[in-house]
């Protein structure tokens, strides 16, 4: 029996002990291999060359890829050689941009359709997803870098790359070990300013790193903690099981409620851990605040406190998946703004997030339902600013916990509607039956009704352009005036 083999038996061994799928187990043990790593960058590389650093996260990264995917970790270097030859022969051009946004997309949506099967699996797509947008962005970055600054918005100014990236610039950013796998996203300009010791003397000492990421760590163990305890009671298996169907309406409102929170929280779990492994390495650090305190929180992708407060679906969106929703802002949404139709970019970016997500339908339900529901956030939020009575009853502070209440409810019973095709794929129709498709009558009902009442409960104001928060997170898209 060879190596393979018996390391394959133990961590299979143990991942039904656990009751872990053996993938899942190696996911976890993949991202905590990254803090030894992170530290000893800390304590003998950090005063090395770039070129030094490039070399050790490109070996260590891939080589956990390997760990995880075999020899299919050749699907992510290949990509990363395509844009390398694609940047060095169009350079900065618009020409390079569609090459690669459209190569890269493509070979997603085809690894996709390789490795999907009916469940969620641990393959080489996965970590592929992340990679993709490292590469899509880093060529948009090259492209800013071309321009005059006076064509930039500030993101940009601050991203752009004007220097060509070296290849082995472009592998450490793609395999370093804190963010290959599962992210969190970050750009090429902020892991060139960590490997050329930028973020050491800004901070004065990155040593300074390693207690926030503990931190970050230590709540990553936790919320795990906090998954695996729950969904023994409450798990994907109950929502199915033909014992649901036999509960009154209410009780699977509240079963379906609290699935939804326990399944986030693996995703929380996952990516505290990513970012305390990016944060112990030096890379997160996002200058002072207005204390003058170092803050060492530039890749977070939670938070916490936003999230578990949450009144509405757009605290949920503020707080989760922070980095990916950001990309797709600067990246997808604003860069629609020839549209000169807000609504139209909204949806776009929705759809490339669902495409970037994978093939299967639920996907495509999900970031539909996110689009319903955010409109109808926007059109509470206009009557509660426009109308009089509306404002004086919503902004009065003997009110105040009864419009928690309300709000908490309102997100815990209709999260696990949302997040259903998102995790059962094409099974979650019989999950929206159980449920009387409540989501659709109510938020696409409200888009039938909204022309009626609104007009009548808005007060007409004089006409100007109008400006909006997009969905995805990110800054104002305004329409281009009439």
């Amino acid at each position: 029996m060879d190596s393979t083999s018996i390391q394959n038996g133990i961590l299979f061994s143990i991942a039904q002990a656990i009751g872990a799928p053996e993938q899942a187990l190696r996911l976890l043990i993949s991202i905590l291999i990254g803090y030894p790593i992170a530290l000893f960058n800390c304590f003998y590389l950090r005063h090395k060359s770039a070129i030094v650093k490039h070399v050790f996260f490109t070996i260590t990264g891939f080589s956990i890829g390997f760990f995880n995917f075999g020899w299919d970790i050749g699907h992510s270097f290949g990509c990363v050689l395509v844009q390398y030859l694609l940047i060095k022969i169009l350079s900065g051009t618009k020409m390079c941009v569609a090459l690669s946004f459209t190569f890269h997309m493509t070979y997603l949506l085809l690894g996709y359709y390789q490795t999907g099967t009916d469940t969620y699996d641990i393959k080489w797509s996965m970590p592929h997803c992340v990679l993709t947008l490292r590469l899509i962005g880093l060529c948009l970055d090259y492209y800013d870098g071309r321009k005059k600054p006076d064509q930039l918005n500030a993101h940009q100014k601050k991203m752009a790359l004007v220097q060509t990236p070296t290849f082995l610039e472009m592998c450490g950013h793609v395999y370093f070990p804190g963010g290959f796998l599962v992210g969190p996203q970050f750009s090429m300009k902020r892991y060139i300013d960590f490997a050329n010791n930028v973020y050491d003397k800004e901070s004065g000492d990155i040593m300074q790193c390693i207690r926030p990421g503990l931190i970050r760590a230590a709540l990553g163990f936790f919320y795990l903690a906090l998954y695996q305890v729950a969904s023994n009671f409450i798990s994907d298996s109950v929502i199915t099981s033909e014992s649901f169907y036999e509960h009154t309406f209410i009780i699977r409102v509240i079963l379906v409620g609290l699935w939804a929170k326990i399944s986030l929280y693996k995703y929380i779990s996952c990516w505290l851990l990513t970012e305390g492994v990016c944060t112990m390495s030096g890379l997160t650090y996002n200058g002072k605040d207005d204390k003058g305190k170092h803050l060492w929180n530039g890749c977070a992708n939670v938070k916490l406190r936003v999230f578990e407060n949450a009144t509405r679906f757009g605290h949920l969106i503020q707080s989760f998946n922070i980095n990916t929703n950001a990309w797709v802002a600067e990246y997808i949404y604003k860069r629609l703004r020839f549209l000169g139709n807000r609504s139209l970019s909204q949806a776009i970016a929705l759809f490339f997030l669902a495409a970037w997500h994978g093939l299967h339908f639920g996907y495509y339900v999900c970031f539909f339902m996110e689009l319903i529901v955010m409109l109808f956030e926007k059109d509470m939020e206009l009557l509660v600013a426009k109308n009089p009575a509306i404002h004086r009853v919503f902004n009065n502070p003997t009110l105040a916990p009864v419009r928690w209440v309300v709000g908490k409810l309102y997100v815990f019973c209709f999260m696990g509607y949302c997040l259903a095709p998102f995790t059962f794929f094409s099974d979650f129709w019989s999950i929206y039956g159980s449920l009387y498709y409540m989501g659709f009558v109510f938020f696409l009902g409200w888009r039938f009704v909204a022309p009626l009442i609104l007009p009548r409960l808005v007060p007409r104001s004089p006409r100007s352009e109008v400006t909006s928060e997009p969905i995805v997170d990110g800054s104002e898209h305004p329409k281009k005036k009439q």
